[in-house]
């Protein structure tokens, strides 16, 4: 049975400053929109964009895809008709040889067969009912839109158009719907020769809408179940016991150390630059020359408890060279922040790739919500963020890739080679299983993590814990 809902609530310009990326990134309406995507529920804008859904779910078969082919009576209707259709997500193919053949016989002369097709203001109802029963019947469209317009000239009224498409004995194998532009109800059902009935509606918006949330269900129908799969390397019990000494020295929560954060990484196989803590300046040279690169390239990142947003305080030196850059780098961190600075990161610079941005938050209400896209400075300006639900299956996490505007850079161009894919969904079903296993886990904060042709590494991680009871995963509550 098809569930629909209204999405409403979508702005929160009230919404408190997160902590985090992952935070600032997980508002409520991807939450939400996460749920819906994976539970099948078809979710619109408006209680108006609702009803013309449900009018077509309710009225006709779902559409194998999104191939739309639209008729009309006047050439200016299909092209409003086509930029609805194209703006929902649908496309318009070419008709074949064939089937344009076998068209031009059935329409007036004059007739365009392109898609749309203008049959023109001298179509009969017998020529209408026929082309659109022929195009219902090729396996190259998916649904068909008829879009009407009262003319001066026209060979039959919209009365006797609308009565080939109500009148056609038995049922179609695939969606028509009608928009009449002078129709004043939004939406409404025609009652049919078959006993069914006809969804018509007022702009081709509405109906283009509709045939969209209707491919959506149909592909959601036909998309195989997906599977949780089975990690190795997982150490649970060390989890716990890092989660449980961090909650024993800080009863109230906060942000683990980077140390107590590598260690609970380590615990799920998440792959992490090398690193080393150093609290003096010697340390912090000793570091460098053991991590050092091959071109002798390090990276110093500032820390104390509570820092989140290192680049904005300023709290990053890249490209030192030599134990006098590094000594120098220290030793400024040291004037700047004085007493609050409790050590330093010493990592080697990491090589050229994508920055991405992987994180999860514990939602009170559906639970741990996994995010990916673009990560870098400008994760936050540009939010190209994906989100679903955990715990992730193979669909899931093949979703969370693909999703984003940023995908293509993943998969190679012609200057450039795919990114690894599967150490990307390793990292991301790691992720959701750290989330799972640890219900004191409320945020979790990779970015960047870097993407090259032949690995996936964490260059910098942050995990916030709180003292929280288990929950079942499987359970959403409205409350």
């Amino acid at each position: 049975m098809p569930v629909l809902t209204v999405d409403a609530g979508r702005t929160d310009a009230g919404r408190r400053a997160a902590a985090s990326h992952t935070a600032a990134a997980a508002t409520r309406t991807m939450t939400r929109q996460a749920l819906f995507t994976q539970a099948g529920i078809t979710a619109t804008r408006s209680v108006g964009e609702l009803l013309e859904a449900a009018a077509l779910l309710h009225a006709q078969p779902l559409p194998a895809g999104t191939r739309v082919a639209i008729v009309t009576n006047a050439g200016g209707a299909g092209v409003l008709a086509a930029d609805a259709c194209a703006e929902a997500g649908l496309t318009l193919p070419a008709l074949g040889a064939r089937l344009v053949g076998e068209l031009h016989a059935l329409l007036p002369e004059g007739a365009g067969l392109g898609n749309p097709m203008d049959a023109t203001a001298a179509v009969t109802e017998e020529q209408l009912g026929a082309c659109v029963d022929r195009l219902v019947g090729h396996g190259d469209v998916d649904a068909v839109l008829v879009a009407l317009v009262p003319t001066a000239v026209a060979a039959a009224t919209g009365d006797d158009l609308v009565r080939a498409l109500t009148g056609a004995p038995g049922r179609r194998a695939r969606p028509v719907v009608v928009v009449r532009l002078e129709q004043e109800a939004a939406v409404s059902l025609l009652p049919a020769a078959d006993g069914g009935t006809l969804p018509s509606y007022a702009e081709p918006q509405a109906a283009a809408r509709a045939l969209a949330h209707a491919a959506r269900r149909a592909a959601w129908l036909a998309r195989p179940v997906g599977t949780v799969p089975r990690l190795d390397g997982i150490d649970t019990e060390r989890a716990h016991e890092i989660a449980e000494a961090h909650l024993a020295a800080a009863p109230g929560g906060g942000w683990l150390d980077p140390r107590a954060c590598a260690a609970l990484l380590d615990c799920y196989g998440i792959p992490q630059i090398p690193w080393a803590w150093a609290e003096d300046e010697d340390d912090a040279v000793r570091a460098a020359r053991r991590l050092r690169g091959p071109d002798g390239r390090i990276v110093m990142k500032a820390h104390w408890p509570g820092l989140v947003h290192k680049t904005e305080e300023h709290a990053v030196h890249l490209d030192l060279q030599g134990d006098s850059q590094v000594r120098a780098a220290f030793r400024d961190f040291e004037t700047r922040f004085g007493d609050v600075l409790t050590g330093v990161i010493v990592q080697p610079l990491a090589v050229r790739g994508t920055e991405l941005f992987a994180g999860v938050v514990q939602d009170e209400v559906f639970g741990p919500l996994v995010l990916f896209g673009l990560g870098g400075t400008a994760t936050e300006v540009l939010a190209d963020h994906a989100a679903r639900l955990a715990p992730l299956t193979d669909h899931d996490v093949h979703d969370l890739i693909t999703s984003p505007r940023c995908a293509p850079l993943l998969f190679g161009s012609r200057s450039s080679r795919p990114a690894d894919l599967p150490g990307l969904e390793r990292l991301l079903l790691r992720l959701s299983r750290m989330a799972g296993d640890l219900p004191q886990l409320v945020e979790a904060d990779f970015n960047p993590v870097l993407a090259t042709p032949g690995a996936v590494t964490v260059l910098d991680a942050r995990v916030r814990l709180l003292p929280r009871r288990a929950q079942d995963p499987y359970l959403r509550r409205l409350r």
